[in-house]
């Protein structure tokens, strides 16, 4: 790809009042100076000198009629995304990213026919979130929603299915092959900087650490176990989650619980069986609880209860994937706190999902690529039925052992 050797800059024509940008002798015009449009034009300008495989410029593109703009089709998507993207009546994760992406797409061509975003427009949203330092695979998701915004919109009839067609052939970046960023890969968290974290943990988020560790679950699998989906027929217990990651798919999600996560788990199954196991709740009476024991002085009897009868803020039912990271986070830096104090060296930031690969690796480590995948719920979306019984029987000898 060839690229100009300097960023054309954004000029004023005083004569006529418009913005242009003049490249190798041409001038092409913007638009009204200093007005949205022609700063919105401006970046687009920019960004398809760079994704162009030419040297030559293109001028900015006008429409030879009024049609639906990327803005306008981009304003409809979401309204069909805010109702699809919901799991248990909330927005699942990938609404920040449709946002986010469509966001970037409307910088760039908001104002634009969507009729005329063609491959050339994409890769120019490529190249900009490369110049953004976006990581290789976050802008090959951003890109995949673009995607999927004209694919919507053609089986909508809003777009021709040949501007959607035309998209598809616009490659994602491949590693090695491109000049966007690698990812930081999420790497397991040593066992000794987990056990130099715990005692720093209020009782509640570190035991469901404990859990987490050894069963390989994810985050918010942990999170949200209820004693209702928990089933305790068997040597090894099954919890299949009423919501996971692969629901959507129709795939059937069970994590196994060996004798050790049992005792772990076992008293927190001691309540309605409705409600969630891993409760602020709970880990905040408790937290009170110490500071009561640890207490030297006599407590008056306007201190026994100080709970504020209509506080602002009040603890969940459960956590969730970030309030039980944050809670890891404020552990470790805790723990530092202590460990700079006697010179001792600091531990790495680290948060839960690095646990599930913890577990990833010894399992595999121990029993095989196989029995990782089965024991973690890394079973492909066309595996078949015939195999879940063997699946279900390794992950459960797994588990008996380790768990």
């Amino acid at each position: 790809m060839t690229r100009s050797s300097s960023v054309p800059k954004y000029r004023h024509h005083k004569g006529t009042g418009q913005a242009f940008v003049q490249v190798k002798g041409r001038r092409f015009y913007l638009g009204k100076h200093n007005s949205p449009a022609s700063k919105e034009a401006y970046a687009r300008f920019v960004a398809e000198i760079a994704a162009k495989p030419v040297s030559v410029p293109v001028a900015p593109t006008k429409a030879s009629e009024v049609q639906i703009t990327v803005v306008e089709l981009a304003a409809a998507y979401l309204d069909f995304a805010d109702g699809y993207y919901v799991k248990d009546g909330r927005p699942t994760g990938e609404m920040p990213i449709i946002n986010r992406a469509l966001t970037i797409a409307n910088e760039l061509y908001g104002r634009q026919p969507a009729v005329e975003f063609g491959p050339l427009a994409l890769r120019a949203v490529q190249q900009k979130l490369i110049q953004d330092r976006y990581a290789r695979t976050t802008i090959n998701h951003f890109v995949a929603v673009i995607r999927r915004l004209f694919r919507w919109a053609a089986s909508q009839e809003l777009l021709p299915v040949a501007t959607y067609q035309a998209l598809a052939t616009v490659p994602g970046l491949k590693k090695g092959r491109t000049n966007a960023e690698e990812p930081d890969p999420v790497r397991p968290v040593a066992d000794e900087v987990v056990d130099a974290t715990l005692p720093f943990l209020p009782k509640v988020p570190a035991d469901m650490v404990r859990f987490q560790r050894l069963t390989g679950c994810r985050p918010t699998e942990v999170c949200t176990i209820k004693p209702t989906d928990v089933d305790r027929s068997g040597e090894v217990w099954l919890y299949r989650p009423a919501s996971h990651k692969t629901a959507h798919r129709d795939l059937d999600r069970a994590v196994f619980i060996g004798p050790k996560a049992q005792q772990i788990l076992l008293p927190y199954l001691l309540r309605d069986a409705q409600t969630y196991c891993f409760s602020p709740a709970d880990s905040e009476a408790h937290r009170h609880a110490e500071q009561r024991e640890q207490r030297k002085t006599r407590i008056q009897p306007s201190q026994v209860n100080r709970r504020k009868r209509h506080a602002v803020r009040t603890p969940k039912a459960f956590y969730t994937k970030d309030t039980f990271n944050r809670a890891v986070r404020r552990a470790v830096d805790k723990a530092n706190a202590s460990r700079a104090k006697q010179g001792s060296d600091l531990l790495p930031v680290w948060h839960p999902n690095q646990l599930r690969h913890s577990a990833a690796t010894e399992i595999r480590r121990r029993f095989g690529l196989e029995a990782a995948q089965v024991a973690l719920g890394h079973t492909a979306a066309d595996v078949t039925q015939i195999y879940a019984e063997k699946n279900q029987a390794l992950a459960v000898e797994v588990m008996r052992k380790i768990g």
